[in-house]
Protein backbone atom coordinates (compact mmCIF):
# COMPACT_ATOMS: atom_id res chain seq x y z
CA UNK A 1 0.00 0.00 0.00
CA UNK A 2 1.48 3.36 -0.86
CA UNK A 3 1.50 4.60 2.92
CA UNK A 4 3.41 1.57 4.46
CA UNK A 5 6.93 1.32 4.20
CA UNK A 6 8.57 -2.11 5.42
CA UNK A 7 11.77 -2.09 7.09
CA UNK A 8 13.24 -5.45 8.49
CA UNK A 9 16.77 -4.99 9.70
CA UNK A 10 19.32 -8.05 11.00
CA UNK A 11 17.66 -10.32 14.03
CA UNK A 12 17.87 -8.51 17.00
CA UNK A 13 18.90 -11.64 18.78
CA UNK A 14 19.31 -15.05 19.48
CA UNK A 15 15.58 -16.22 18.32
CA UNK A 16 14.47 -12.82 17.69
CA UNK A 17 12.91 -11.11 14.42
CA UNK A 18 12.98 -7.17 14.69
CA UNK A 19 10.95 -5.20 11.60
CA UNK A 20 9.33 -1.92 11.29
CA UNK A 21 6.73 0.37 9.20
CA UNK A 22 7.34 4.07 7.91
CA UNK A 23 3.68 4.89 8.24
CA UNK A 24 2.23 8.20 5.92
CA UNK A 25 0.67 10.54 7.70
CA UNK A 26 -2.23 10.42 4.79
CA UNK A 27 -4.94 7.79 6.92
CA UNK A 28 -4.66 7.98 10.23
CA UNK A 29 -7.83 5.56 11.58
CA UNK A 30 -5.86 3.62 9.28
CA UNK A 31 -2.88 3.59 11.17
CA UNK A 32 -5.54 2.92 14.64
CA UNK A 33 -6.31 0.30 13.09
CA UNK A 34 -3.12 -1.16 12.59
CA UNK A 35 -2.14 -0.43 15.80
CA UNK A 36 -5.10 -2.10 17.16
CA UNK A 37 -3.81 -5.42 16.37
CA UNK A 38 -0.33 -5.40 17.67
CA UNK A 39 -0.59 -6.58 21.09
CA UNK A 40 1.02 -4.73 23.66
CA UNK A 41 1.34 -1.20 21.79
CA UNK A 42 0.54 2.28 22.95
CA UNK A 43 0.50 5.45 21.57
CA UNK A 44 3.40 7.55 22.27
CA UNK A 45 3.16 11.07 22.80
CA UNK A 46 5.35 11.96 19.72
CA UNK A 47 1.74 10.34 17.95
CA UNK A 48 -0.24 13.40 19.31
CA UNK A 49 -0.14 15.56 17.07
CA UNK A 50 -1.53 17.57 13.81
CA UNK A 51 -0.09 15.86 10.35
CA UNK A 52 0.41 16.90 7.23
CA UNK A 53 -1.03 15.17 4.61
CA UNK A 54 1.83 13.00 2.77
CA UNK A 55 4.30 13.25 5.47
CA UNK A 56 5.33 10.19 7.33
CA UNK A 57 3.80 10.42 11.32
CA UNK A 58 6.89 8.32 12.41
CA UNK A 59 8.35 4.93 12.29
CA UNK A 60 6.78 1.52 13.92
CA UNK A 61 8.65 -0.64 15.40
CA UNK A 62 8.23 -3.84 16.57
CA UNK A 63 10.00 -7.04 17.41
CA UNK A 64 9.13 -11.14 17.85
CA UNK A 65 10.79 -13.80 18.98
CA UNK A 66 10.26 -17.69 18.99
CA UNK A 67 10.05 -19.76 21.79
CA UNK A 68 9.82 -23.26 22.41
CA UNK A 69 7.20 -24.49 19.82
CA UNK A 70 4.43 -21.83 20.56
CA UNK A 71 5.79 -19.55 17.71
CA UNK A 72 6.57 -16.37 17.28
CA UNK A 73 5.72 -14.44 20.10
CA UNK A 74 5.21 -10.58 20.17
CA UNK A 75 7.34 -8.47 21.82
CA UNK A 76 7.23 -4.63 22.07
CA UNK A 77 5.69 -2.70 19.74
CA UNK A 78 5.97 1.03 19.59
CA UNK A 79 5.53 4.33 17.12
CA UNK A 80 8.71 6.61 16.61
CA UNK A 81 7.34 9.94 15.97
CA UNK A 82 8.84 11.83 13.03
CA UNK A 83 10.65 15.31 13.79
CA UNK A 84 7.82 17.23 11.79
CA UNK A 85 4.99 15.44 14.17
CA UNK A 86 4.95 17.71 17.47
CA UNK A 87 2.21 19.85 17.33
CA UNK A 88 -1.55 19.43 17.45
CA UNK A 89 -3.77 16.13 19.05
CA UNK A 90 -6.36 15.72 16.25
CA UNK A 91 -5.16 13.04 14.44
CA UNK A 92 -3.47 11.83 16.77
CA UNK A 93 -6.81 10.75 18.31
CA UNK A 94 -8.00 8.72 15.94
CA UNK A 95 -5.23 6.09 16.57
CA UNK A 96 -6.42 6.10 20.23
CA UNK A 97 -9.41 3.74 20.03
CA UNK A 98 -7.36 0.97 19.43
CA UNK A 99 -5.98 1.34 22.99
CA UNK A 100 -8.58 -0.34 25.23
CA UNK A 101 -8.94 -3.28 22.80
CA UNK A 102 -5.06 -3.69 22.87
CA UNK A 103 -5.06 -3.61 26.55
CA UNK A 104 -8.15 -6.26 26.55
CA UNK A 105 -5.23 -8.33 24.23
CA UNK A 106 -2.23 -8.15 26.67
CA UNK A 107 -4.57 -8.94 29.78
CA UNK A 108 -5.46 -11.86 28.12
CA UNK A 109 -2.54 -13.12 26.53
CA UNK A 110 -1.27 -13.03 29.82
CA UNK A 111 -3.66 -15.03 31.86
CA UNK A 112 -3.33 -17.61 28.99
CA UNK A 113 0.17 -17.77 29.39
CA UNK A 114 -0.38 -18.04 33.49
CA UNK A 115 -3.32 -20.73 33.04
CA UNK A 116 0.04 -22.50 31.19
CA UNK A 117 2.24 -22.32 33.55
CA UNK A 118 -0.42 -23.48 36.21
CA UNK A 119 -1.14 -26.44 34.37
CA UNK A 120 2.32 -27.52 33.93
CA UNK A 121 3.18 -26.80 37.63
CA UNK A 122 0.05 -29.57 38.12
CA UNK A 123 1.04 -31.80 35.56
CA UNK A 124 4.80 -31.52 37.30
CA UNK A 125 3.14 -32.85 40.51
CA UNK A 126 1.04 -35.29 39.21
CA UNK A 127 3.91 -37.01 37.90
CA UNK A 128 5.88 -36.60 41.00
CA UNK A 129 3.16 -37.87 42.86
CA UNK A 130 2.64 -40.86 40.93
CA UNK A 131 6.63 -41.63 40.79
CA UNK A 132 6.74 -41.41 44.35
CA UNK A 133 3.56 -43.88 44.91
CA UNK A 134 5.35 -46.47 42.50
CA UNK A 135 8.72 -46.41 44.11
CA UNK A 136 6.24 -46.43 47.59
CA UNK A 137 4.78 -49.51 46.08
CA UNK A 138 8.13 -51.11 45.07
CA UNK A 139 9.66 -50.32 48.55
CA UNK A 140 6.55 -52.79 50.12
CA UNK A 141 7.00 -55.49 47.67
CA UNK A 142 10.42 -56.20 47.67
CA UNK A 143 10.15 -56.01 51.62
CA UNK A 144 8.06 -58.59 50.90
CA UNK A 145 9.39 -60.88 48.42
CA UNK A 146 12.64 -60.88 50.71
CA UNK A 147 11.10 -61.46 54.05
CA UNK A 148 9.05 -64.57 52.55
CA UNK A 149 11.80 -66.34 50.49
CA UNK A 150 14.06 -66.00 54.07
CA UNK A 151 11.11 -67.39 56.03
CA UNK A 152 9.22 -69.74 53.48
CA UNK A 153 10.33 -73.36 55.23
CA UNK A 154 8.48 -71.84 58.62
CA UNK A 155 5.34 -70.90 56.19
CA UNK A 156 5.04 -74.61 54.63
CA UNK A 157 4.93 -76.33 58.75
CA UNK A 158 2.45 -73.69 59.40
CA UNK A 159 0.81 -74.63 56.31
CA UNK A 160 0.92 -78.63 57.63
CA UNK A 161 -0.42 -78.12 60.85
CA UNK A 162 -3.24 -75.88 59.43
CA UNK A 163 -4.69 -77.25 55.88
CA UNK A 164 -3.32 -80.77 56.58
CA UNK A 165 -4.09 -81.34 59.87
CA UNK A 166 -0.48 -82.70 61.01
CA UNK A 167 -0.43 -84.21 64.34
CA UNK A 168 3.43 -85.48 64.74
CA UNK A 169 5.85 -82.59 66.32
CA UNK A 170 7.74 -79.76 64.72
CA UNK A 171 11.18 -81.99 64.12
CA UNK A 172 9.46 -85.06 63.18
CA UNK A 173 7.54 -83.36 60.49
CA UNK A 174 10.82 -81.20 59.52
CA UNK A 175 12.68 -84.95 58.87
CA UNK A 176 9.52 -85.96 57.07
CA UNK A 177 9.44 -83.25 54.60
CA UNK A 178 12.99 -83.41 53.91
CA UNK A 179 13.23 -87.12 53.40
CA UNK A 180 10.06 -86.80 51.01
CA UNK A 181 10.80 -83.90 48.88
CA UNK A 182 14.32 -83.03 49.35
CA UNK A 183 15.33 -79.35 50.46
CA UNK A 184 13.14 -77.56 48.10
CA UNK A 185 10.39 -79.20 49.54
CA UNK A 186 10.45 -75.99 52.35
CA UNK A 187 9.98 -73.74 49.69
CA UNK A 188 7.60 -76.02 47.91
CA UNK A 189 4.38 -72.23 47.22
CA UNK A 190 7.12 -70.24 47.52
CA UNK A 191 6.54 -68.34 44.29
CA UNK A 192 2.92 -68.41 44.47
CA UNK A 193 3.16 -66.99 48.16
CA UNK A 194 5.28 -64.06 46.77
CA UNK A 195 3.08 -63.16 44.27
CA UNK A 196 0.27 -63.30 46.47
CA UNK A 197 2.21 -61.53 49.64
CA UNK A 198 4.26 -58.57 47.33
CA UNK A 199 0.93 -56.93 45.94
CA UNK A 200 -0.22 -57.46 49.34
CA UNK A 201 2.61 -55.81 51.06
CA UNK A 202 2.92 -52.75 49.00
CA UNK A 203 -0.83 -52.48 48.78
CA UNK A 204 -0.49 -52.69 53.08
CA UNK A 205 2.36 -50.48 53.45
CA UNK A 206 1.32 -47.87 50.89
CA UNK A 207 -2.52 -47.55 52.23
CA UNK A 208 -1.42 -47.04 56.12
CA UNK A 209 1.30 -44.67 55.36
CA UNK A 210 -1.88 -42.67 53.12
CA UNK A 211 -4.45 -43.02 55.41
CA UNK A 212 -2.10 -41.85 58.61
CA UNK A 213 -1.12 -38.73 56.84
CA UNK A 214 -4.58 -38.33 55.64
CA UNK A 215 -6.36 -38.46 58.94
CA UNK A 216 -3.38 -36.15 60.62
CA UNK A 217 -4.03 -33.73 58.14
CA UNK A 218 -7.94 -33.58 59.07
CA UNK A 219 -7.16 -33.73 62.76
CA UNK A 220 -4.78 -30.47 61.86
CA UNK A 221 -2.34 -32.37 64.77
CA UNK A 222 1.56 -32.06 64.53
CA UNK A 223 1.95 -35.58 65.41
CA UNK A 224 -0.88 -38.79 64.67
CA UNK A 225 -2.49 -39.83 67.77
CA UNK A 226 -2.63 -43.82 68.91
CA UNK A 227 -6.15 -43.82 67.86
CA UNK A 228 -5.21 -42.45 64.60
CA UNK A 229 -2.72 -45.09 64.11
CA UNK A 230 -4.47 -48.06 64.93
CA UNK A 231 -7.75 -46.74 62.73
CA UNK A 232 -5.20 -46.24 59.33
CA UNK A 233 -3.86 -49.61 60.35
CA UNK A 234 -7.13 -51.21 60.14
CA UNK A 235 -7.93 -49.67 56.92
CA UNK A 236 -4.90 -50.23 55.64
CA UNK A 237 -5.31 -54.51 55.80
CA UNK A 238 -9.08 -54.30 54.77
CA UNK A 239 -7.83 -52.27 51.49
CA UNK A 240 -4.95 -54.72 50.86
CA UNK A 241 -7.08 -57.93 52.06
CA UNK A 242 -10.30 -56.97 49.01
CA UNK A 243 -7.21 -56.55 46.66
CA UNK A 244 -4.79 -59.69 46.59
CA UNK A 245 -7.36 -62.24 48.48
CA UNK A 246 -7.58 -64.37 45.35
CA UNK A 247 -3.87 -65.67 45.46
CA UNK A 248 -4.12 -65.99 48.55
CA UNK A 249 -7.03 -68.66 48.30
CA UNK A 250 -5.02 -70.22 44.96
CA UNK A 251 -1.85 -71.07 46.85
CA UNK A 252 -3.81 -72.67 50.00
CA UNK A 253 -5.96 -74.53 47.60
CA UNK A 254 -2.75 -75.89 45.68
CA UNK A 255 -0.51 -76.96 48.92
CA UNK A 256 -4.01 -78.73 50.33
CA UNK A 257 -4.32 -82.91 49.90
CA UNK A 258 -5.15 -82.60 45.79
CA UNK A 259 -3.73 -79.50 45.10
CA UNK A 260 -1.30 -81.09 43.24
CA UNK A 261 -3.05 -82.72 40.55
CA UNK A 262 -4.50 -78.94 39.24
CA UNK A 263 -0.97 -77.88 38.21
CA UNK A 264 0.27 -74.47 38.80
CA UNK A 265 -1.48 -71.26 39.50
CA UNK A 266 -3.27 -70.52 36.54
CA UNK A 267 -4.72 -74.69 36.82
CA UNK A 268 -6.62 -74.28 40.09
CA UNK A 269 -7.40 -70.79 39.49
CA UNK A 270 -9.24 -72.43 36.02
CA UNK A 271 -10.62 -75.18 38.06
CA UNK A 272 -11.90 -73.18 41.04
CA UNK A 273 -13.66 -71.07 38.66
CA UNK A 274 -14.91 -73.58 36.44
CA UNK A 275 -16.37 -75.70 39.49
CA UNK A 276 -17.35 -73.58 41.66
CA UNK A 277 -17.63 -70.20 39.72
CA UNK A 278 -15.53 -67.01 40.15
CA UNK A 279 -16.48 -65.79 43.36
CA UNK A 280 -15.02 -68.64 44.93
CA UNK A 281 -11.74 -66.93 44.71
CA UNK A 282 -13.32 -64.76 47.40
CA UNK A 283 -13.48 -67.70 49.78
CA UNK A 284 -13.26 -66.59 52.90
CA UNK A 285 -13.58 -63.12 52.74
CA UNK A 286 -15.43 -62.05 55.94
CA UNK A 287 -12.83 -63.68 58.07
CA UNK A 288 -10.21 -62.54 56.38
CA UNK A 289 -11.41 -59.17 57.02
CA UNK A 290 -12.31 -59.15 60.56
CA UNK A 291 -8.68 -60.66 61.25
CA UNK A 292 -7.17 -58.43 59.14
CA UNK A 293 -8.70 -55.56 60.35
CA UNK A 294 -7.32 -55.87 64.12
CA UNK A 295 -4.40 -57.02 62.55
CA UNK A 296 -3.02 -53.95 60.45
CA UNK A 297 -4.05 -52.39 63.40
CA UNK A 298 -1.99 -54.11 66.11
CA UNK A 299 0.73 -54.58 64.01
CA UNK A 300 1.38 -50.76 62.63
CA UNK A 301 -0.08 -49.44 65.72
CA UNK A 302 2.31 -51.28 68.12
CA UNK A 303 5.16 -50.41 65.51
CA UNK A 304 4.22 -46.82 65.65
CA UNK A 305 4.02 -46.20 69.55
CA UNK A 306 7.47 -47.82 69.90
CA UNK A 307 9.36 -46.20 67.43
CA UNK A 308 7.78 -42.50 68.23
CA UNK A 309 8.88 -43.66 71.99
CA UNK A 310 11.94 -44.18 70.81
CA UNK A 311 12.36 -40.99 69.23
CA UNK A 312 10.74 -38.59 71.18
CA UNK A 313 13.48 -40.10 73.91
CA UNK A 314 16.76 -38.52 74.68
CA UNK A 315 18.68 -41.07 73.27
CA UNK A 316 16.14 -40.66 70.03
CA UNK A 317 16.55 -37.05 69.49
CA UNK A 318 20.58 -37.28 69.91
CA UNK A 319 20.42 -39.99 67.38
CA UNK A 320 18.04 -37.70 64.74
CA UNK A 321 20.25 -34.51 65.38
CA UNK A 322 23.21 -36.65 64.63
CA UNK A 323 21.40 -38.05 61.43
CA UNK A 324 20.90 -34.36 60.45
CA UNK A 325 24.12 -33.44 60.68
CA UNK A 326 25.82 -36.72 58.67
CA UNK A 327 22.75 -36.94 55.78
CA UNK A 328 25.18 -36.11 53.05
CA UNK A 329 28.09 -38.68 54.39
CA UNK A 330 25.59 -41.38 55.67
CA UNK A 331 25.01 -44.85 54.08
CA UNK A 332 21.56 -46.05 53.88
CA UNK A 333 21.45 -48.05 57.08
CA UNK A 334 22.84 -44.96 58.84
CA UNK A 335 20.08 -42.82 57.80
CA UNK A 336 16.99 -45.78 59.37
CA UNK A 337 15.76 -43.77 62.55
CA UNK A 338 15.56 -46.69 64.55
CA UNK A 339 18.50 -48.06 63.29
CA UNK A 340 19.17 -51.31 62.21
CA UNK A 341 18.68 -53.22 66.01
CA UNK A 342 15.77 -51.52 66.89
CA UNK A 343 13.86 -51.71 63.23
CA UNK A 344 14.05 -55.53 63.51
CA UNK A 345 13.22 -55.86 67.03
CA UNK A 346 10.55 -53.53 66.82
CA UNK A 347 8.95 -54.88 63.80
CA UNK A 348 8.95 -58.56 65.29
CA UNK A 349 7.04 -57.41 68.16
CA UNK A 350 4.90 -55.90 66.12
CA UNK A 351 4.67 -58.68 64.31
CA UNK A 352 4.09 -61.09 67.36
CA UNK A 353 1.35 -59.07 68.80
CA UNK A 354 -0.62 -58.92 65.62
CA UNK A 355 -0.40 -62.72 64.71
CA UNK A 356 -1.64 -63.90 68.30
CA UNK A 357 -4.55 -61.33 68.35
CA UNK A 358 -5.82 -62.66 65.12
CA UNK A 359 -4.45 -66.56 64.98
CA UNK A 360 -8.11 -67.56 65.62
CA UNK A 361 -9.17 -66.17 62.02
CA UNK A 362 -6.59 -67.54 60.26
CA UNK A 363 -7.73 -70.91 61.39
CA UNK A 364 -11.21 -70.41 60.04
CA UNK A 365 -10.34 -68.93 56.93
CA UNK A 366 -7.51 -71.53 55.94
CA UNK A 367 -10.55 -74.13 56.80
CA UNK A 368 -13.31 -72.13 54.77
CA UNK A 369 -10.69 -71.98 51.56
CA UNK A 370 -9.98 -75.93 51.53
CA UNK A 371 -14.29 -76.38 51.61
CA UNK A 372 -15.86 -77.38 48.35
CA UNK A 373 -18.78 -75.95 47.13
CA UNK A 374 -20.86 -79.44 48.00
CA UNK A 375 -20.18 -79.16 51.66
CA UNK A 376 -19.62 -75.10 52.34
CA UNK A 377 -20.47 -73.80 55.46
CA UNK A 378 -20.01 -70.10 56.86
CA UNK A 379 -17.50 -68.61 59.16
CA UNK A 380 -19.57 -69.20 62.08
CA UNK A 381 -20.36 -72.71 61.54
CA UNK A 382 -16.55 -73.69 60.61
CA UNK A 383 -15.25 -71.93 63.91
CA UNK A 384 -17.74 -74.00 65.54
CA UNK A 385 -16.79 -77.50 63.86
CA UNK A 386 -13.41 -76.80 64.61
CA UNK A 387 -13.99 -76.60 68.65
CA UNK A 388 -15.95 -79.53 68.06
CA UNK A 389 -13.45 -81.60 66.83
CA UNK A 390 -10.70 -80.20 68.52
CA UNK A 391 -11.67 -77.83 71.28
CA UNK A 392 -10.41 -74.19 71.38
CA UNK A 393 -6.70 -75.00 71.16
CA UNK A 394 -7.54 -76.53 67.84
CA UNK A 395 -8.15 -72.42 66.76
CA UNK A 396 -4.30 -72.03 67.48
CA UNK A 397 -3.20 -75.32 65.58
CA UNK A 398 0.68 -74.28 64.42
CA UNK A 399 0.57 -71.42 66.12
CA UNK A 400 3.96 -72.07 67.49
CA UNK A 401 5.60 -72.47 63.72
CA UNK A 402 3.86 -69.50 62.91
CA UNK A 403 4.88 -67.22 65.86
CA UNK A 404 8.24 -68.73 64.74
CA UNK A 405 7.65 -67.59 61.44
CA UNK A 406 6.27 -64.17 62.01
CA UNK A 407 9.42 -62.96 64.34
CA UNK A 408 11.81 -63.23 61.16
CA UNK A 409 9.08 -62.23 58.93
CA UNK A 410 7.91 -58.80 60.50
CA UNK A 411 11.17 -57.94 61.35
CA UNK A 412 12.59 -58.50 57.77
CA UNK A 413 9.98 -57.52 56.81
CA UNK A 414 9.80 -53.35 58.15
CA UNK A 415 13.39 -53.23 58.37
CA UNK A 416 14.12 -54.01 54.59
CA UNK A 417 10.86 -51.83 53.35
CA UNK A 418 12.16 -48.93 55.96
CA UNK A 419 15.52 -49.23 54.00
CA UNK A 420 14.31 -49.52 50.71
CA UNK A 421 12.40 -45.90 51.20
CA UNK A 422 15.67 -44.58 51.78
CA UNK A 423 17.06 -46.22 48.67
CA UNK A 424 14.50 -45.35 46.39
CA UNK A 425 13.88 -41.77 48.46
CA UNK A 426 10.05 -42.13 48.68
CA UNK A 427 8.83 -38.64 50.33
Amino acid sequence: MPWLEMWLPPAAGEGAVAAGLFLDGGDAAAHGALLAAMPGCSVPLGARSRRRRGAPPGFLSLTMSVKGGRGFVPGPVGLIAGAEEKGGAEEAEALVPGKKAVEDVAVAEGNVLLLQEKEKEKDARAGAGALNMTKHLWAGAVAAMVSRTVVAPLERLKLEYIVRGEQRNLFELMHAIAKAQGLKGFWKGNFVNILRTAPFKAVNFYAYDTYRKQLLKWSGNEETTNYERFIAGAFAGVTATLMCIPMDTIRTRMVAPGGEALGGVIGVARHMIQTEGFFSLYKGLVPSLISMAPSGAVFYGVYDILKMAYLHSPEGKKRVSMMKQQKQEANALDQLELGTVRTLLYGAIAGCCAEAATYPFEVVRRQLQMQVKATRMNAFATCLKIVDQGGVPALYAGLIPSLLQVLPSASISYFVYELMKIVLKVE
